[in-house]
């Protein structure tokens, strides 16, 4: 049995008003949900990053995944200072590089191209999830 506290943390950015932001929120919500639901959790950055005590309790010292829509990469560098330990840091724009041309969709609505790239996004997030599990 894998306790909460031993979930590998999936933290995506809020990229509020762009779509790689709701791409990094979906794609963190499928592996939690539906591909690695016993092995993952998530923890919202908005709570990180205004120093929320539980959230903090939540990701310090544990393993994180962070998800960022664009290189400021909010979500990576607020999960380190909160003392998350980031092992594995995925820029949600570089995964449109595999898909030029793409039309993924608005801030707040995906087409059908925007929720493949979020499948992709997530089964690759899903398997770093089940290495670092096995890593323990």
């Amino acid at each position: 049995m894998i306790f909460m506290s031993d979930r590998i943390k999936v933290i995506p950015c809020s990229g509020m008003g762009k779509v790689y932001g709701l791409v990094a929120r979906e794609s963190a919500l499928k592996v939690v949900q539906e591909l690695c639901p016993q092995e993952s959790s998530t923890v919202c950055l908005a709570y990180i990053v205004t120093g929320d005590q539980e959230a903090k309790e939540l990701i310090e010292g544990v393993k994180c995944i962070t998800l960022d829509g664009c290189p400021s990469m909010c979500a990576e560098k607020n999960a380190e200072l909160a003392g998350g330990l980031v092992t594995e840091k995925v820029r949600v724009i570089d995964s449109f590089r595999k898909h030029k041309g793409a039309k993924p969709g608005t801030a707040t609505e995906l087409t059908e191209e925007g929720w493949l790239i979020v499948d992709e996004i997530a089964g690759e997030i899903a398997e770093k999830v089940k290495l670092l599990r096995k890593e323990g």
